[in-house]
């Protein structure tokens, strides 16, 4: 999304559902998944009359109550979006004001561009790679990107993508996804209604799109689609992305991801090897006329971020301390990155935080032999984790040697979420937060004390015996009161930042805005001169000088807009729905009076929530999606993403049928592949059964097994599969079968179902299978096995997400006793 709109969050709330005439589901099972978040679904269709849509390889608890319901093969969602887009098109569905003048449709594109055979120009076969430069616009002398506003010009991006939908057809979409004719065109006729002004559709993914060698571009399409029909920025529309954890949405906005830091601002590269280097490609000039392309302010975040960290001992002349940075010599150390060098043995200790790798990584036999050559494994965990204890043998569940494995684990037990104070960042980007019920039991420890303890350590070490760069751990800021274990409230403040001199106002420099010493509004008033800190710039006004605005519970909703705007805080600025401007026509009137949102007075923008640009743009002049160069959406993203400019089919690295475009070319073309992991993708002459994985309702993850209540009602590992498969391979209703990749194998009961169903694709009938991820060999329920013993190590070519949701299996009745 961040491509496309600017920034990669869920655009609307969960409260904002309420507000619909239609949600689909696709690339997700809300209703099994997001049991508490659905219920904004149904609320919508009791008080709106609103219809559900659900499109999924399996008949699921969100599809059986569904107003409409169609099947579609694993990894093909592409082939459906894009043909969605060609029959909006082709039919006149289309929200022409808003594209005209809120996405990049006008803009001109350079003549090198093209694709043809699955691929866009510029590839090279050797680096798995492609050459960006041709995705990019025609700009003219006056230095902005040229435009056709009448969307005739045949290079303008708006022709260039009738072009490319044009070869996606209802016809390819039964050929390629399973999806019978009929089923397409009837969703069609329903998501079109949606391009009036006065009807909205809101989308809800989850990692049934993430979790694909090309998942970024699953996203990419309905986000796409969602533009031409008008409905990102309004209310009951946007794109939705219900994240698998309460936190995960905060996990990625403070930076653990390893080319990040907090606040979507980059890891510098080792081609950047100092500050100037490093803001020089970051200067983020408007492509358009007056446009805001609000990361011109990125010098203000990272100075402040900057400032947080090093404090006295980042100055001007040291340019921030930004040597103590580290800088990247690949594009990230993501997950299948470690593994692959933990295997290769060039990982010595590894922390394992609040997480499971053994059971949630990819290939779990290559895990398991990466955590055999490590020296030292720590695992900080409330739970005891199957990661902390990979090393005993348990049976058929985890068949190892244990007396060959010479890796040393130290559990340290760490609180939970219910005996911790902090906030949690939910999918709408709402930092509520929370008070502790209960504390750690036992030696279970809160995770900031144990952070602190090994921080201290480590420091004392370097004190007393020197290293050979100690400045980036001495001279770290640590004024808490407790320098033992800093507080919630600490750093919380420290993520929203405060003056370390008086700042003023830049319009008037005698306006004092904000006391040396106090916490900031937010991150207006950030400044790149070093008299701010502040450790998350989005988060900026979560704790201000009002107070912990996280705290807030006032659940007044006026006008029952679904915004509650005094419940908690949402970034950025309290926001509840990002790109709100686009709520509104060029004159500033709303699309939709009776979902009014945002309304220009004449002055300034005024309505029911934070205005998403500055509050006396002129509604004609600046562009509602001030995060991006372009002032509006991107149609066509440039080379923002690896893999291309517009989203083009690609199948999964493991798939039963050959890409319809490029039968050569398998999975996504630039996806990083690592040598020992291609030669283990199999065929779908020897695996011919499509498979993939999903959760269940009563259980969460890998937590519930451990509870006794859960682990009662799913007990035990099973594998769905429909009545026409079981009859094939004569497999009876609750038997036991044995299930394997060219990875590993499972054996699990046979779940029998008229859920699933075999799809015709083309000349070859499909089978899939469907596989719950939450049993391991540690906890209260009967132990069992999860998909990751079966998947590719493989993942999106963008993020690198591993490739769960599409893989190839066989299977084959098992021994043991079929149960009723």
């Amino acid at each position: 999304m961040g491509p496309t709109f600017g920034r990669g969050a869920m655009t609307n709330s969960w409260t904002d559902i309420k507000n619909t005439d239609l949600v689909v589901v696709m690339g997700g099972n809300a209703a099994e998944a997001h049991p508490c978040g659905f219920k904004w679904v149904t609320e919508a269709k009791a008080t709106r009359g609103a219809r559900l849509i659900v499109v999924d390889p399996r008949f699921t608890r969100t599809a059986s109550v569904a107003d409409y319901y169609a099947p579609i093969r694993p990894g093909s969602d592409i082939v459906f979006l894009m043909a969605m887009i060609n029959w909006l098109i082709q039919n006149d569905k289309v929200q022409w004001d808003y594209v005209k003048n809120f996405t990049n449709a006008p803009l001109i594109v350079k003549d090198e561009y093209g694709w043809s055979d699955g691929l866009f120009t510029g590839y090279d076969p050797e680096k798995r790679d492609y050459d960006k430069s041709s995705w990019d616009y025609v700009i003219g002398e006056d230095g902005f990107a040229a435009v056709d506003m009448a969307l005739e010009h045949p290079r303008c991006v708006w022709s260039l993508l009738k072009e490319h939908v044009s070869r996606y057809t209802p016809e390819l979409v039964e050929e390629v996804c399973g999806t019978p004719r009929d089923r397409f065109l009837k969703i069609a006729e329903m998501i079109g209604e949606c391009s009036a002004p006065d009807k909205t559709m809101t989308s809800m993914y989850a990692l049934g799109w993430t979790q694909h060698s090309k998942g970024a571009q699953n996203i990419r399409g309905m986000a796409m689609l969602q533009l031409i029909l008008g409905n990102i920025g309004v209310r009951g529309g946007g794109m939705n992305a219900l994240r698998g954890h309460s936190n995960i949405q905060g996990l990625t906005d403070i930076g653990l991801m390893s080319n990040l830091i907090p606040g979507y601002l980059n890891i510098p590269t080792e081609k950047e090897p100092d500050w100037q280097t490093y803001m020089s490609s970051r200067s983020f000039k408007p492509l358009r006329p007056g446009q805001t392309s609000y990361w011109q302010n990125y010098p203000k975040f990272m100075v402040s971020f900057m400032k947080a960290m090093w404090g006295d001992a980042a100055t001007a002349e040291n340019d921030w301390a930004y040597h103590y940075l580290p800088k990247l010599d690949v594009p990230t150390y993501d997950i299948l990155r470690m593994f692959e060098l933990m295997n290769a043995g060039q990982v010595n200790l590894y922390f394992c935080q609040g997480f499971n790798p053994l059971l949630s990584f990819p290939n779990r036999a290559k895990v398991t032999e990466a955590l055999s050559k490590l020296k030292l494994l720590v695992v900080m965990d409330p739970l005891e984790t199957e990661t902390a204890h990979f090393w005993e043998n348990h049976g058929e569940h985890n068949d190892v040697d244990t007396a060959s494995i010479q890796t040393e684990v130290l559990e340290l037990p760490s609180s939970c979420f219910a005996e911790d104070d902090g906030a949690l960042v939910n999918s709408g980007r709402w930092l509520q937060w929370h008070w502790s019920a209960a504390t750690p039991p036992g030696q279970a420890r809160h995770d900031t004390w144990i952070m602190a303890q090994i921080f201290l350590r480590v420091k004392k070490l370097y004190q007393e015996e020197g290293g050979v760069f100690p400045d980036p751990i001495l001279n770290l800021t640590w004024n808490y009161a407790d320098p033992d274990e800093p507080s919630p409230e600490e750093l919380a403040k420290e993520m929203n930042g405060r003056a370390l001199e008086d700042v003023y106002d830049t319009a008037d420099p005698t306006k004092l805005l904000t006391a040396r010493g106090k916490q900031l509004l937010n991150f207006s008033q950030y400044r790149d001169d070093g008299s701010t800190m502040g450790a998350c710039w989005i988060y900026s006004g979560c704790w201000n000088e009002d107070g912990n605005n996280m705290a807030r519970r006032d659940n007044a909703d006026p006008d029952e807009t679904g915004a509650y705007p005094n419940w908690t805080f949402s970034w950025p600025l309290n926001r509840r729905i990002l790109y709100n401007r686009a709520s509104a026509d060029m004159q500033g009137r709303p699309w939709d009076p009776s979902r009014k949102l945002l309304e220009w007075d004449g002055e300034k923008w005024t309505g029911y929530d934070v205005p998403d640009i500055a509050p006396t743009a002129k509604p004609g002049d600046v562009g509602p999606f001030i995060m991006n160069q372009e002032g509006v959406s991107r149609l066509f993203t440039r080379g923002m993403m690896r893999d291309g400019p517009f989203p083009t089919h690609m199948e999964p690295f493991e798939s039963p049928i050959a890409n319809v475009f490029n039968p050569q070319m398998r999975g996504n073309p630039v996806a990083r592949v690592f040598a020992s992991d291609a030669e283990q993708f199999a065929t779908s002459e020897e695996f011919p059964i499509a498979a993939t994985s999903y959760r269940l309702t009563e259980h969460f993850h890998y937590w519930t097994k451990h509870n006794r209540i859960n682990a009662a009602l799913q007990p035990e590992f099973f594998v769905e599969i429909s009545e026409e498969l079981a009859a094939e391979k004569g497999i009876r209703r609750g038997g036991w079968v044995r299930v394997w990749s060219k990875r590993g194998e499972v054996k699990a009961k046979a779940l029998v179902t008229g859920r699933l169903k075999p799809m015709q694709c083309g000349d070859k009938l499909v089978h899939v299978i469907g596989i719950p991820l939450h049993w391991g060999f540690m906890g209260a329920a009967r132990k069992g096995f999860g998909p990751n013993s079966l998947t590719p190590f493989v993942g999106d070519a963008n993020v690198e997400t591993p490739e769960f949701k599409a893989f190839l299996v066989n299977i084959e009745p098992a021994t043991g006793e079929a149960v009723s």
